[in-house]
């Protein structure tokens, strides 16, 4: 079991105003300085696991942040208990996540750190252990492309290898032909209801529950071809209860219930593998960058590409576009050309 053991700190600095504060110095608390509050003092020895679990409770984010949250707590705190590490200082928190870069990637890494700060601030503003991630960054993530994208005539293999005569055939083939075609995130699959079908102009729509959105106020529009296909796959299915889930889970011990985001990346996954793309860099959310790839490539703009995938940010929406720039910039056989 891991304890923090309670003392008396406050940072050694206080920038004036206008002043540049120094970051190491805030960082850092003396035990020479003015006592924290009386409650710091009389919680000698507070039981780590029951910190983090009101941390948990305090927090005001949507449920799946707060699994994000929990679970990168629960890392933390399985590092310190195997190091024996009861009284976490900044020099602990700075080899944490050094250790994390052997197995993560940036951005998870980044993710554990953003965790990490926020319970060590809640501690501090509770009075019950000083700030000792203050400052302390993430990993430095790499805003290029990351992961691949799948050529039209790939997506097509991909579509075959679901062939459609089952329920979850059927099924499969209607998810991973509106994820294509709509850019969806594997979460917006999860949450969306049969009632969320509907119409915009001429056009059938789907509503969608977007990443940072409270509500379905968001629609993309569905492609005949997919329409059909999920119409066919209700029909198989015989559901019509409007708040049920539009992709039910065909397992025996979840039938007709909501499919989780890791389910729904894994049959992605399994098709692309049928298809014989076996590939870190090919994933469910890969889908996503081909539906913006395609798009460019077939004469999207950028703007409309941002309007598709609901980004925020044109910026966000151009790394695609600096993507295939260096795709199609042939210089390397125009210099080949050149000496052979």
């Amino acid at each position: 079991m891991v304890y923090f053991m309670a003392e008396t700190y406050t940072y050694t600095t206080t920038p004036n105003r206008g002043e540049k504060p120094n970051m190491e110095a805030l960082a850092f608390y003396t035990a020479e300085a003015q006592p924290m509050p009386q409650q710091a003092q009389e919680v000698q020895a507070a039981n780590l696991e029951a910190l983090a679990g009101q941390f948990i409770g305090y927090l005001d984010v949507c449920p799946k942040s707060i699994e994000t949250y929990r679970a990168s707590i629960r890392r933390l705190l399985e590092y310190l208990r195997s190091r024996n590490i009861t009284h976490p200082t900044r020099g602990d928190i700075l080899q944490y996540r050094e250790r994390m870069k052997r197995d993560y990637k940036p951005s998870s890494i980044s993710l554990h750190m953003t965790a990490c700060r926020l319970f060590f601030r809640w501690t501090a503003q509770q009075g019950l252990y000083p700030n000792v991630a203050d400052h302390i960054k993430g990993a430095k993530l790499d805003r290029g492309y990351k992961k691949d994208y799948l050529t039209s005539s790939q997506v097509k293999a991909v579509f075959s290898t679901a062939d459609q005569d089952k329920e979850g055939s059927k099924r499969d083939y209607a998810i991973l032909t509106l994820m294509v075609t709509a850019g969806l995130r594997c979460i917006e699959v999860e949450r969306a209801n049969i009632e969320d079908l509907g119409t915009a102009g001429d056009s059938a729509v789907l509503y969608i529950q977007g990443k940072g959105h409270e509500e379905k106020t968001e629609y993309v529009k569905i492609v005949p071809q997919v329409e059909k296909a999920i119409r066919d796959y209700l029909k198989v299915r015989g559901e019509s209860y409007g708040k049920a889930p539009l992709f039910a889970s065909t397992s025996n011990n979840s039938r007709g219930g909501r499919m989780t985001t890791r389910s729904i990346s894994r049959i992605v996954k399994d098709h692309m593998i049928a298809a014989g793309y076996n590939s870190d860099r090919l994933t469910a959310h890969s889908l996503r960058h081909t539906c913006a790839t395609l798009n460019l490539l077939n004469g999207g703009t950028p703007q409309e590409t941002q309007q598709l995938l609901r980004h925020t940010s044109l910026n966000t929406t151009m790394i695609y576009s600096h993507a295939l720039e260096r795709a199609n910039n042939n210089s390397e056989a125009r210099v080949a050309a050149a000496i052979f």
